[in-house]
């Protein structure tokens, strides 16, 4: 009897143990999220700059469709991008606080509107409001040979800070910060 009772014991011990810890857990995420610094290497942990945004993929669609010229974009999937300055920076002739931004840009065929805006912790463009607005600045849209499957940002050193590249399959933009 003592073995029947400490069998059942077990099994009501295995079976509640087990619910209790099987979780559901989302699949990955078909734009995951990444982040991009300056300066980039891993050792410096003194940032200037720091970008969290999402990586959506071309699966063979285009570029200009997923990115309509004069439309906001919130530059990337997802959330809207956003951009955290740990130093005063100038973009164009605005200068902006140290602090976080959303990120916003408004593509055309020849040059993109980049946006910071002061709205954080957005979904998408869907509530994009102009007059919360920080700095905005006008740059040229390049193609290069080379294809980008997955939204990409990434920051190189200039002369007078940082330049910021966004790419997409040809899409080629170069944002400047300046220190």
């Amino acid at each position: 009897m003592k073995t029947v009772i400490k069998t059942l014991l077990f099994t009501l011990v295995l079976v509640f143990s087990y619910t209790a810890n099987a979780q559901k857990f989302p699949d990955l995420d078909p734009s995951p999220m990444d982040a991009a610094t300056y300066p980039s290497n891993y050792k410096v942990s003194d940032k200037a700059i720091k970008i969290i945004y999402s990586r959506p993929q071309l699966k063979g669609r285009d570029v200009a469709k997923l990115t309509p010229n004069h439309e906001v974009w919130r530059t990337g999937a997802n959330e809207a991008t956003e951009i955290t300055f740990y130093k005063p920076v100038l973009l164009g002739n605005t200068k902006v606080k140290p602090g976080t931004y959303s990120l916003f840009t408004i593509p055309g065929n020849d040059e993109w509107t980049i946006i910071l805006s002061s709205d954080i912790n957005v979904w998408g463009a869907y509530t994009y409001k102009e007059g919360n607005d920080v700095a905005r600045i006008k740059v040229p849209a390049t193609q290069s040979k080379d294809i980008l499957e997955a939204f990409s940002i990434t920051f190189e050193e200039s002369q007078s800070g940082a330049d910021m590249y966004m790419g997409w399959g040809t899409l080629r933009v170069k944002v400047p910060f300046t220190f």
